[in-house]
């Protein structure tokens, strides 16, 4: 009998392995026009060929195939590997589920594209504690197998409120950031790729976990904070009701600039610049310092942050540009007013100043 089974597990792993091969060679060409069945191939295969390899062994391992002393062990060790590689393979088709979601998610823009960031958010905070969850349980399936900790369950019962007590006050900490995390993706004050400034710091929201985030900055550097930092401290949202920026740039010039004219320029200019999204902008006096400059304040609009930062650049170098060519006596001046009689008030005007 022993010789008789072990050909017969032997062709019954080869024939799992076959079958699921097919299958992911199915899958992967229905992939082309089914984002389902890619993103299946992409996240369970290895799941899947495990699963078929550890099912088949239940099925065609007989007792006989080994001996006495070591069939308990055998059959606890399939018990259990058949535990992980079950949850392996939820966890993937769970993942493939919600990545189709996300794909159609991500192609959608304009107005509708802040609440599509908010679901995405949600999405993948939501699939991680599933995960979590998934296999928290697993664990708990492994564990009560060995019948030690059956007869045991009982007294864990009894004591979980201690237990869980203790497990709180030493994980504080953790669970404060994962409670942050779903807090901010439910509330909405915070979604993946909003443009936010944390400490003078600007960046997009690169990855948004339970219990940290990270802010991919303007110089790719990357800031990780955990999640709580951003239900305790305040920080500024860009993108919370729109992608939408107004740009400010701000000259400090002597008072004989023509405003006007220098309006005029600013519309000329952002007319032809496509960074302009063709809505807001205006050009004002905003204040007069006390070191004998005025502050002229250019606004124009642009579609999200990144065109509005380069909108601001080309704007400022043009106008100081048009200045300096066409209104060099607006540049910044500062004046010195001198009785009639002090001698450096004399020396001044004999040198032409």
């Amino acid at each position: 009998m022993i010789v008789t089974n072990w050909p017969i597990l032997a062709i019954a792993i080869a024939g799992a392995i076959l079958v699921v091969e097919v299958a992911r060679r199915l899958l992967s060409r229905a992939g082309r026009r089914w984002s389902f069945a890619r993103h299946l191939v992409e996240h369970c295969t290895w799941a899947a060929f495990s699963v078929g390899v550890v099912v088949a062994t239940e099925l065609a391992f007989a007792p006989a195939m080994v001996g006495q002393p070591a069939r308990e062990g055998v059959e606890r060790v399939l018990g259990l590997v058949t535990i992980a590689c079950v949850t392996w393979l939820i966890v993937g088709v769970a993942y493939a589920v919600t990545d189709v979601i996300l794909d159609r998610l991500v192609l959608i823009e304009g107005d509708a594209n802040r609440r599509a960031r908010r679901i995405m958010t949600q999405i993948a905070l939501v699939r991680r504690v599933a995960t979590a969850i998934i296999i928290v349980v697993a664990l708990g399936a492994m564990l009560f197998s060995f019948p030690q900790v059956r007869a045991l369950g009982a007294g864990l019962l009894a004591s979980a409120g201690i237990a869980g007590a203790i497990v709180g006050i030493a994980a504080q900490s953790t669970i404060g950031n994962m409670l942050a995390g779903l807090q901010l993706a439910f509330s909405d004050a915070l979604r993946l790729d909003d443009v936010v400034v944390v400490n003078n710091e600007w960046g997009r929201i690169e990855e948004l976990t339970l219990t940290y985030v990270v802010l991919r900055l303007w110089d790719e550097r990357r800031l990780v904070l955990p999640v709580s930092y951003f239900t305790k401290n305040p920080f500024e949202n860009w993108t919370k009701h729109g992608s939408r920026v107004v740009a400010a740039v701000h000259l400090r010039v002597d008072w004989s600039v023509p405003v006007g004219k220098l309006r005029e320029e600013l519309h000329r200019f952002i007319q032809d610049n496509p960074l302009w999204d063709q809505k807001d902008w205006t050009l004002q006096v905003t204040d007069v310092q006390t070191n004998g400059l005025v502050e002229v304040r250019a606004l124009m609009s642009a579609a999200d942050s990144a065109s509005a930062w380069d909108l601001k650049c080309d704007v400022r170098e043009h106008l100081v540009e048009y200045v300096r060519k066409n209104y060099p006596e607006a540049l910044p001046r500062f004046r010195v007013d001198l009785p009639p009689d002090d001698p450096r008030a004399t020396a001044w005007k004999a040198a032409g100043a």
